[in-house]
């Protein structure tokens, strides 16, 4: 039985990918925090708790834990407000306030504290910004050791980022760049680490023959959601600048056959025009980077899963 926490930053593909890690077998889910990074924190935990409580298929014991991390680069607002309207969709509504305990803990302190209690190693699979992480190695440094591999949602390697704001010069990713810093922190750490940059997900895209494929198959509770949630995300399935990122790294932390990786070493940039930028570096920190994911692999898992789930 693998131990699994999850740290997100609560957007549609964030919850999407929650969901799904409540369905798969043979693992125990034994933490969730959210960060207030490409969402609002608020809201994107109490779509967290209310997504537990609909469909805990394992039953695991679950708390959400709300980060108090904050950004040294916000997200922009825009992309943040879906974290409100997702947790206001019906199915998740239907039964009234959350069940789900909220931690009493902030979320780095949640992480550290149920890795180093959990019975034999976790994975970690992070889809938001690196703060939380970063903090917990702060306050008990022993949990690298517990840490089989971090899968995170991050960075690139190619040069091309996603951050297009005045002073900056385009090279970094949103969630190295929300906080520049804790990248460096856990890069400097002996965690393993596999990383799934934007220029990983290029085969799978958002797009409109996926949106109704969801559609095709809304009698299913969970693809009902799904089709929901991603009706918030704004792409252009001529041009889609919107790619499954979250679900990709979520399912390949234990789908491996999902992605093709190739060993690199990578630096981060702290300050500067270039802060946050991810780049490769003979005498850099050693990586797995995937470079390509298995589209008709991913997508046949991720119908499958969320075909199976009930609701509760």
């Amino acid at each position: 039985m693998k131990n699994v926490y999850f740290n997100h930053d609560g957007n549609v593909d964030d919850l999407v990918s929650l969901l799904l890690l409540l369905q798969i077998p043979d693992i125990k889910l034994i933490g969730v925090g959210v960060v207030d990074g490409d969402c609002y924190v608020d809201p994107a935990v109490a779509a967290s708790r209310k997504i537990i409580d609909r469909f805990n298929k394992r039953n695991d014991q679950l708390e959400v834990a709300k980060s108090n991390s904050r950004a040294h680069h916000q997200f922009p607002e825009s992309w943040r407000l879906s974290s409100f309207s997702f947790d206001a969709l019906p199915l998740l509504n239907e039964k009234g306030e959350a069940n789900t305990p909220q931690s009493l803990l902030p979320a780095h302190i949640d992480m550290a504290k149920k890795i180093k209690t959990a019975d034999g190693q976790v994975t970690l699979v992070m889809t938001g910004p690196l703060t939380d992480l970063a903090r917990a190695l702060d306050y008990d440094s022993e949990i690298a050791k517990k840490i089989d591999c971090l899968y995170w949602m991050g960075g690139c390697l190619d040069g091309h980022g996603n951050v297009n704001e005045l002073g900056f010069d385009g090279t970094a990713e949103w969630n190295a760049f929300w906080d520049p810093e804790a990248v460096k922190k856990v890069f400097d750490s002996p965690i393993k680490i596999q990383m799934v940059g934007l220029e990983s997900t290029e085969e799978i895209p958002l797009t409109r023959e996926l949106r109704m494929h969801w559609a095709s198959l809304r009698k299913f509770p969970a693809m009902d959601l799904i089709g929901q949630g991603y009706s918030l995300v704004l792409a252009d399935e001529a041009d889609s600048t919107y790619y499954l990122w979250d679900v990709l790294t979520t399912l390949a932390s234990l789908y491996p056959e999902l992605v093709t990786t190739t060993a690199e070493k990578a630096k981060v940039a702290t300050a500067g025009r270039a802060a946050g930028r991810t780049y490769r570096e003979k005498d850099g920190r050693p990586i797995t980077l995937v470079t390509k994911a298995d589209k008709e692999k991913f997508f046949a898992t991720m119908d499958k899963l969320a075909i199976s789930a009930e609701l509760n």
